[in-house]
């Protein structure tokens, strides 16, 4: 069919028939008198109606959505493949607005009236069923209390004569006598015992004359016996109240009487009280007889239970418990008036009376006090701090410095706690608030001269004019909080080491940081001024470990107060002790170059691992620490049995810096070989010929200068090697080499065991297990040569089970794959073989069940959205027909307004003009 659009509707529409006449009027209104001609022209209607459906169908193509089918087969009918979205759509609409708009619209309503009258809403009734129904319900309704409708029920008797028939009482026993005359109206007790069920007498005799059973009480009865029973109980214990007030005022009466008897002294011959006697025979008598049974012995033991109980000491109520801040200032007022006392003592002048009648001083007792420093106060046990006679100096003297140090430490004992707490943990962890920086050197250092290596000890102080006449023997208990080094020497030169700990302590009681804002940065200071000590304490000779021991839980205490800037501290004595290695590796060989630590650096190199986190990944301290460590074992060259001791010591450090972390550090198995094939009487003439690629610089240079030689006649046994020997004797003998030998074995051990997890260990340990068998142990001594044995044996067992526990690198252990198949599967239950089956059927149900429930919400979400939409179009049309309504108000309003400014100025231009006319005239 072609041309345009217009002329296939008309020429559809012709061919259709729809647009033929439909005959004259004439017959069209005779038809329509009779009913068959009415019908007619109705069916006609619909199918005109429906013929046009038909033609708006087939030129309207967007009202018919076709799917176009993936596979295509014959004689296969699907669903869902042709669909009118239009049609759809209204019909969805007309839905809602059937269901969804009516909810809607009675969304805010609660109340309404619902016609519930019978029939209403039954189209199937008529409106005369309808009222018969109703009258019906009505009668039914209205007859149910006929059960009790006396009028409706047969006639009632009473002892077969009619009720209707009695006009009056006389014959059924209600009559009156003549003496009742005058009560008339009121029944006789007769008639209510003969006739009102036998009456309600409770009267006993008659009920034990009557012949029979006994009768059974009523609930009246019981009820009544109850309360009697009740009452009864009542009236006695208020008897017994009154009996007990009665003793009691008596016993309040005669209070003074009875006091004096438990308060006075023992008589020789006490008069006995009665056994028995009563607390109210004693109040009310006082002149009981007395009973021969109570001896005199009794009684004083009586006497004696009551003075104890009247002794006895009172609970008393305890102080709350202190802040930490309250603590330091008694601790700082305590050490002052203690400094006082001193003072006064040292001048000879008289203490106060209260100090000297005053013996031990008391901790103040807190709200958690347990009462455990309890010490019972008797006049033979002196006090510390008294007892001390005047006169007798050499006692005072010698006395003085143990009262101090015990008052100090009694009064303090919580810090004393807490300071040994620090250093048992030593090696923990302090939180560093501090950002890791770059691990190199700092340019502090770079502003000295070039000249000589820079101690890291602070120089020692210039010697005093004054001889000094000993250790001091009284120690004070006020100090000044030392800025630098060389005040702090002030301090403690005349303080006997170790006392040196006590110093400290009283130094931080006294410049405790709540008590002065300016003690924060002092204690800042002084954490520095302790690291400058330690190390300072380090180079005298001897070395004094006590003061290092006491310092220690001291600095990790201010430490972890203030990390940032005891960091500051660490990492400057750091970075001179990188500047010092650096100016030493210029000529290494030079007997002159410091290549390897002393004990001092040592010393602090033990001290950082003990107060900072030496497991972290990157630290600001231990970070810069670890490389100058590496670089000592990995660049320093060894000329002496001084420098192998410091390596093996920085080996040992690193052992304990690793121990959690257990990172691979290889300079200290390349030392520790080294120093073997330095010290044992290898085999080896160079270092080429040495199994494994260790770098061994120094064994070709020193050759067999360090080498140990067994002396005929004795053998040096392997003890536990001196640091402070080794490094500061110039000629160490075969002992110190023994020593060493003994030492090295053992860390390669504890490297064995620290390394066993990494997937290296046999090729790190295998040139060492051979290293170890080539050993003469013949010219070692026995203790050495077993040490070598145990430790080839302990390398061998660790190294096979490292070869047992590696697996060579295998590809992925799967199934084969087989080869692709394109037979198509074919199911004999159902059509869909193309379809992906489940062999097990519960898992394919859940899949389908899953699949449902997806389905369901996906549709139950997009009508959803559809009454969102349909709700937004009736909210916006009824807004739209608001503002239009609006709209019209106010355009009326206004046209009203308009209409009358306009008659306004119309009279007020006639009042001008006839003004004006007026004027004129």
């Amino acid at each position: 069919m072609g041309g345009s659009q217009l002329k296939q509707l008309k020429a559809a529409i012709s061919t259709s028939g729809v647009s033929q006449s439909q005959g004259n009027s004439r017959k069209r209104k005779r038809g329509d008198s009779n009913g068959s001609g009415r019908g007619a022209v109705l069916e006609h209607r619909d199918k005109r109606a429906e013929k046009l459906r038909e033609i708006h169908e087939k030129f309207n193509a967007f009202d018919i959505k076709v799917e176009k089918v993936k596979h295509d087969v014959g004689g296969r009918k699907l669903k869902g493949t042709m669909g009118k979205p239009g049609a759809s759509k209204q019909a969805g609409l007309e839905q809602r607005k059937k269901t969804l708009l009516v909810e809607y619209e009675q969304r805010d309503k609660a109340g309404g009236v619902v016609d519930r009258r019978f029939g209403e809403n039954d189209p199937s009734m008529s409106i005369e069923e309808r009222m018969l129904a109703r009258f019906t319900k009505e009668r039914q309704r209205s007859n149910k209390g006929a059960l009790y409708n006396l009028e409706d029920e047969d006639e009632l008797t009473h002892y077969g004569q009619s009720l209707a028939k009695l006009d009056d009482f006389d014959n059924v026993g209600l009559g009156l006598d003549d003496d009742q005359e005058d009560n008339a109206g009121q029944i006789d007790s007769a008639t209510v015992k003969a006739v009102h069920f036998k009456g309600f007498s409770d009267d006993e005799e008659e009920n034990s004359d009557e012949e029979g059973p006994p009768r059974k009480k009523t609930k009246a009865e019981v009820m009544a016996e109850v309360i009697a029973k009740s009452k009864e109980h009542k009236y006695a214990r208020q008897l017994q109240r009154e009996q007990d007030e009665s003793t009691r005022h008596a016993l309040d009466n005669d209070f003074d009487s009875i006091r004096g008897i438990l308060f006075s002294k023992p008589q020789s011959d006490p008069a006995p009280l009665p056994a028995a006697a009563p607390v109210s025979a004693i109040a009310s008598d006082s002149k009981a007889p007395t009973n021969p049974a109570i001896t005199g012995t009794t009684d004083k033991e009586y006497d004696l239970v009551v003075r104890e109980l009247a002794m006895d000491k009172r609970a008393q109520p305890k102080d709350r418990t202190k802040t930490e801040e309250e603590i330091a200032l008694e601790e700082k007022e305590s050490l002052e008036l203690a400094e006082k006392k001193r003072l006064k003592r040292m001048m000879g002048e008289q203490e106060d009376s209260d100090d000297e009648a005053g013996g031990k001083r008391k901790r103040s007792r807190g709200g958690d006090d347990l009462d455990d420093d309890f010490i019972l106060e008797d006049d033979t046990f002196e006090g510390i701090g008294g007892g001390l006679k005047e006169g007798s100096e050499s006692e005072e003297e010698a006395e003085d410095p143990d009262a101090e140090m015990d008052e100090d430490n009694e009064g303090d004992s919580d810090e004393d706690d807490e300071d040994d707490s620090e250093n048992e943990q030593g090696s923990s962890e302090p939180d560093s608030d501090e950002d890791p920086e770059d691990y190199g050197p700092s340019d502090e250092g770079e502003e000295a001269e070039e000249g000589d290596p820079e101690d890291i000890a602070p120089p020692r102080p210039k010697k005093s004019k004054k001889p000094s006449a000993g250790k001091q023997t009284e120690l004070p208990f006020t100090f000044p909080c030392p800025a630098t080094h060389d005040d702090f020497l002030e301090i403690v030169e005349q303080v006997d080491d170790s006392l040196v700990g006590t110093v400290v302590e009283r130094i931080r009681k006294l410049h405790h940081p709540s008590l002065h804002a300016d003690n924060k940065f002092k204690l800042q200071a002084f954490s520095g001024v302790l690291l400058d000590h330690i190390i300072y304490s380090a180079t005298l000779s001897p070395p004094s470990f006590v003061v290092i021991e006491a310092l220690v839980p001291h600095l990790y205490a201010l430490t972890k107060a203030y990390p940032i800037k005891s960091a500051e501290h660490f990492r400057s004595k750091l970075n001179l002790l990188q500047k010092n290695l650096t100016k030493g590796l210029q000529d290494p060989l030079e007997t002159s170059s410091k290549t390897f630590p002393g004990l001092p650096e040592l010393v602090f190199l033990r001290v950082l691992g003990s107060i900072w986190s030496t497991s972290d990944m990157k630290h600001a301290v231990v970070g810069l620490a670890h490389y100058l460590m590496g670089a000592y074992l990995g660049l320093g060259r060894v000329r002496d049995i001084k420098d192998i001791a410091s390596g093996l010591t920085i080996c040992s450090l690193f052992i304990q810096y690793e121990e959690r972390s257990k990172r691979l550090v290889p300079e200290i198995t390349n030392f520790m070989v080294q120093s073997l094939l330095l010290l044992f009487p290898v085999a080896y003439t160079s270092s080429k010929t040495v199994p494994g690629f260790f770098p061994i610089l120094d064994f070709d240079i020193l050759g067999s200068s360090l080498r140990f030689r067994r002396k005929h006649g004795g053998d040096a046994s392997p003890k536990s090697p001196s640091l402070f020997n080794l490094l500061t004797e110039s000629a160490t003998g075969e002992q110190g080499k023994v020593d060493l030998m003994a030492f090295s074995l053992e860390l390669i051990g504890r490297c064995a065991d620290m390394y066993r997890p990494l997937d290296g260990f046999i090729e790190l340990y295998d040139p060492i297990l051979l290293i170890l068998s080539d050993l003469p142990t013949k010219k070692l001594p026995p203790l050495l040569t077993q040490q070598v044995v145990r430790l080839k044996e302990k390398l061998s067992r660790l190294l096979k089970f490292a070869r047992q526990e590696r697996q060579p690198l295998l590809l992925q252990a799967h199934k084969p794959i087989p080869i692709a198949t394109y037979i198509p599967k074919f199911d004999a239950h159902s059509s869909s073989y193309m379809r992906n089956r489940d062999p097990n059927a519960e898992r394919e149900a859940l899949t389908k069940l899953k699949a449902q429930h997806r389905k369901e919400k996906k549709g139950a979400m997009r009508e959803l959205r559809k009454d969102n939409r349909f709700l937004a179009g009736v909210q916006q049309e009824r807004q739209e027909a608001k503002d239009r309504e609006y709209k019209a108000r106010m355009s009326k309003a206004f046209a009203g307004l308009e209409s009358e400014r306009a008659e306004q100025r119309k009279e007020e231009k006639e009042k001008r003009r006839e003004k004006r006319r007026s004027g004129k005239k």
